[in-house]
């Protein structure tokens, strides 16, 4: 257990059986009494965010969370496997559990799976992955003012907006927080 004082963001908690992710911290005290620690926190089973209010003094249970590294094996249409790169396990996830980040997946990429007592909770993407262009459109600068752009399709399906000089065939990097160009590898 531990002080509501010592949370900060980051930090990972469990209360009334759910699992929370601490994402802004604020403590408030005013000139008398106890003070307030008012905090955002993300349900880690849900994906949901909301506010959470605790008086000095209470007490939550801290816990830790798992980071295994895996590598995306395939998809079978409903579920993706991967493998454990130290242990060789292959732990199934439901696709829709990435929505769209399923996109950024490519064979024999590596990325976190977060754990609790055996859970998998959530997954980190690599912060840029690289894909193939699969489909550009033709694309001619004209006269214009600032920098033109095309829309280009990857291996993967994935659409991204990129500058009018990436072609067909050309592998570019993607940042996977924004989904946008980074460069031309």
């Amino acid at each position: 257990m531990i002080d509501v004082n010592q949370l900060r963001n980051g930090t990972n908690f469990t209360l009334d059986g759910e699992l929370y992710k601490v994402l802004k911290y604020e403590h408030i005290k005013m000139g008398r009494g106890n003070a307030t620690i008012r905090v955002q926190v993300r349900n880690l089973r849900t994906g949901a965010t909301r506010e959470m209010t605790f008086t000095s003094g209470d007490r939550v249970q801290d816990i830790r969370i798992d980071t295994r590294v895996v590598e995306y094996l395939y998809d079978d249409g409903e579920f993706l496997t991967f493998m454990d790169v130290e242990t060789f396990e292959q732990p199934q996830l439901r696709k829709d559990q990435f929505g769209d980040d399923f996109l950024y997946l490519t064979e024999n990429m590596q990325l976190k799976l977060l754990s609790y007592e055996g859970e998998i909770l959530d997954y980190e993407l690599p912060p840029n992955v690289e894909h193939r262009v699969v489909e550009a459109e033709r694309a001619v600068a004209g006269n214009t003012a600032t920098g033109a752009t095309k829309r280009v399709k990857t291996e993967t399906g994935l659409e991204v907006i990129t500058p009018l000089f990436v072609e067909e065939g050309d592998i570019i990097r993607i940042d996977t927080r924004t989904g946008e160009y980074v460069t031309r590898v």
